[in-house]
């Protein structure tokens, strides 16, 4: 089976020399979800940020097939949706509607299949009936959700979340694990969490120092590194 994703002795320094990611393989296939656990500062989020292009360090990182690259990186664009930590930094329209339909139209999409898209997306994670409201009268859950169908309406086939649960309270965190798991799409998740990653992931990698120093089964790879923090 091809990988959707797949990475091969990944490096990365930012300008000022600081060595983030070192040696990185890693690999995502078709229906699966990986968890991405480490401390903090151990490259997670350098390593999700070179998975759609906003990064490019030395080594080979393959897109469902395609080398990322800058020739190749509005379709790969389109294959990886990435729902940051902070559904602020990805709502900035003055409608729920105009904002999930934002993807679609950049592409090119008219107007009317563009704005049922988004409607499609945003009753897949239950907003439907918020399209007219303003993003920043939402609640924090009803943010990451707005978010994710932003991402939804662009149609991807992989799914990278960076903590998809901060902010929110439990009841708004079993809702969201329960949407994802609805998801068809693969996934690579960032937590801290070890209910979220035993909840959704069938695979955990752990991050440490810059490198992945472990990959297995999610409750092997907790136990095997004492990893309990609090959630």
């Amino acid at each position: 089976m091809v990988p959707l994703i797949e990475i091969r002795n990944l490096h990365f320094r930012y300008p000022d020399g600081t060595k983030v990611l070192s040696g990185i393989d890693f690999q995502l296939y078709e229906g699966e979800t990986v968890a991405v656990l480490g401390p903090n500062g151990s490259g997670k989020t350098t390593f999700l940020l070179h998975l759609n292009g906003l990064l490019q360090g030395e080594g080979e990182v393959r897109i469902c097939g395609m080398p990322v690259s800058k020739e190749n990186l509005a379709a790969i664009r389109r294959k990886v949706g990435i729902v940051f930590q902070d559904p602020n930094e990805q709502l900035f329209m003055p409608t729920v509607l105009e904002d999930v339909a934002f993807g679609p139209l950049n592409l090119g999409m008219a107007p009317p299949a563009g704005l049922e898209r988004a409607r499609q997306a945003l009753a897949q994670v239950g907003l439907a009936g918020l399209e007219q409201k303003a993003p920043y009268h939402l609640s924090e859950g009803e943010k990451r959700r707005v978010a994710l169908a932003g991402v939804l309406a662009m149609g991807p086939e992989i799914l990278v979340l960076d903590e998809p649960t901060t902010f929110l309270d439990p009841p708004g965190q079993k809702g969201l694990l329960t949407l994802l798991k609805t998801l068809p799409q693969a996934k690579v998740v960032v937590t801290h969490q070890t209910s979220v990653a035993a909840s959704i992931a069938q695979r955990a990698v752990f991050f440490q120092n810059g490198t992945i120093i472990d990959s297995g089964p999610v409750r092997q790879i907790l136990e095997r590194h004492n990893w309990f923090p609090p959630d």
